[in-house]
């Protein structure tokens, strides 16, 4: 988790009239935990979905709500300007959307200089996914002469680089710089990279890697200039959501920037708009809050929220991409509530817990595995349409996909088990050989509800893994684990060579398949091996 360090008595200045003992005794009750503490300086912990809580500003504005001194939404000021940004076509390709604004007459020195650092490397981590997704840059306005244009170089083109006195081409700032080594990747082999030049030609940023040096924000600067790139134009206005809002708390105003080109618009950073039902709030908490009584603990959690018989609707500030439906503001409401305030009560059902059916017999199913000289293998419900269809050569039948996903890696619930380890195989081409690994979970298939099926699969993979060896290990598996016999017939899957796969029966009904992995998956996974693998439904089966 990320820690932020702060002052006592500088929060005292920014919230209000507040003592350090309040200060002190509410940091917990907002989500931040006191890692240790110094003389006037704190050391607290945050959530990682809470950016803005990496600077003493954005601790501020939560702890004026909380403490009463503040309440109801952060209204951002944006005044309309002529700082614009023209975006080139050629960026499309490579990383497309560019967003930002301008923030001005604010008063900078080292401390702010050090969080305004911190925060830009924890959005950097958290929504920009170690800048793959989204990276900020954040510049001093008056060494940039407007308007800007976000286009693309060669590799050959060079500028002096932030924290550098040389100048150095795209290619050396790769090669020879700590961020290029580590963020190079994220644009390939293009010979092309994305860059932003002024109206001048003077190179301001290279993103997502460095900065320009010109630009270097010291605690002489006035005006801040603050750009944003990425591959989705959401994160890159929830990044800049947070930066606007901290940068006003500061003292800064601001200013729009005009985006145009390629797809790209000028940033709202406009509200949003969730209802919730007091019935949810008040049952979810195990309270009987009056709908006045929530509204109020909603605007100590800053947010804004108006009634309309039981249902209240929340206006949500633009930095807030944390809340994304009713049951969020239920947690809003208890903060604004006071955890504090909760009082624990004995559970009415009076139970002795004990080990589910379903995990003492996959337990013993597990045991078998292992004695058989397989390892465990637990993978995560959701993963990707590559792993479950492209790299397998199956087809995408009735998916189960995740709504707006904030992840490009955890896209879909399964529909099979087999598919992920395959993909464990190919991230251990460098151990040794055989390598056997099987799995217990639960596959989702598409019904009304979703229908959820407890599964078992396991893969073979070393120079004389066959049909043969994978049939007798299930054949074993599961006579010694549930007294089942196995009988197979000829079947043809994609995730199997033709002519090497079968599905599996048991009392007389199709339950799985088995077979040798097909050389393609095989060849796409770059397993220096042949495998072969099954997989069966266990509910039904084994389990009701």
């Amino acid at each position: 988790m990320p820690v932020v360090e702060v002052s006592y008595s500088r929060l005292q200045k920014l919230i209000g009239k507040v003592s350090k003992k309040q200060i002190s005794e509410s940091l917990p009750f907002l989500g931040l935990d006191i890692e240790s503490e110094e003389g006037d300086l704190v050391r607290v912990e945050y959530s990682p979905n809470r950016p803005d809580y990496s600077t003493d500003f954005g601790i501020a504005l939560g702890m004026q709500g909380m403490l009463g001194v503040k309440t109801g939404a952060v209204k951002l000021n944006i005044k309309k300007s002529n700082y614009s940004i023209k975006v080139n076509p050629a960026v499309s390709k490579i990383r497309p959307f560019v967003t930002g604004i301008v923030a001005k007459h604010g008063r900078i020195d080292e401390r702010m200089i050090k969080q305004l650092m911190a925060m830009q490397e924890d959005l950097h981590f958290g929504i920009g996914r170690r800048r793959k997704k989204s990276s900020i840059g954040i510049h001093d306005l008056d060494k940039i002469s407007f308007p800007l244009t976000y286009t693309v170089a060669n590799r050959s083109h060079s500028f002096v680089p932030l924290a550098s006195e040389s100048v150095m081409s795209i290619s050396e700032i790769m090669q020879n710089t700590d961020v290029g080594k580590e963020y190079g990747r994220l644009l390939g082999s293009s010979p092309s990279v994305p860059i932003i030049l002024d109206s001048e030609q003077n190179t301001v940023s290279f993103p997502p890697i460095i900065n320009a040096a010109v630009t270097t924000v010291t605690p002489k600067t006035k005006n801040l200039f603050v750009e944003v790139t990425g591959m989705n134009k959401q994160d890159a206005e929830d990044m800049l959501a947070i930066v606007a809002t901290i940068l006003q708390s500061a003292g800064f105003a601001l200013y729009s920037v005009r985006i145009s080109g390629s797809g790209n618009s000028s940033p709202k950073l406009v509200p949003r708009k969730i209802t919730v039902s007091s019935n949810l709030i008040n049952e979810s908490l195990g309270l009987e809050l009056s709908i006045p009584k929530i509204i109020s603990s909603l605007k100590k959690s800053r947010l804004d929220a108006t009634a309309r018989g039981k249902n209240i609707t929340c206006t949500i500030p633009a930095y807030r991409f944390d809340i994304f439906g009713p049951m969020d503001l239920v947690e809003e409401a208890a903060l604004g509530y006071g955890i504090q305030n909760l009082e624990p009560v004995i559970s009415p059902s009076q139970t002795i817990g004990q080990t589910s059916p379903v995990s003492v017999k996959l337990k013993s199913l597990s045991l078998v595995m292992v004695g058989l000289g397989y390892l465990e293998g637990l993978n995560s419900s959701l993963t990707s349409k590559r792993i479950l269809y492209d790299m397998t050569n199956r087809e995408p039948a009735k998916t189960l996909s995740v709504l707006d996903s904030k992840s490009q890696e955890h896209t879909m619930l399964r529909d099979s088990i087999l598919p992920g380890l395959v993909e464990n195989m190919s991230r251990n081409i460098h151990a040794q050989y055989p390598q056997k690994l099987f799995e217990t979970g639960t596959v989702f298939l598409q019904g009304n509800p979703i229908d959820e099926k407890v599964s078992f699969a396991a893969i073979s993979a070393h120079q004389d893994a066959n049909f043969t060896e994978i049939k007798s290990i299930l054949q074993s598996a599961l006579k010694s684990a549930f007294n089942l016999e196995v009988e197979t017939k000829t079947m043809e899957n994609p995730l199997f060579e033709g002519g090497r796969s079968a599905s599996v029966v048991i009392n007389g009904r199709t339950v799985g398949m088995i077979g040798e992995i097909n050389s393609k998956t095989i060849e796409n996974y770059k397993i220096r091996v042949p495998a072969a693998g099954f997989e069966v439904f266990l509910s039904g089966l084994v389990f009701e």
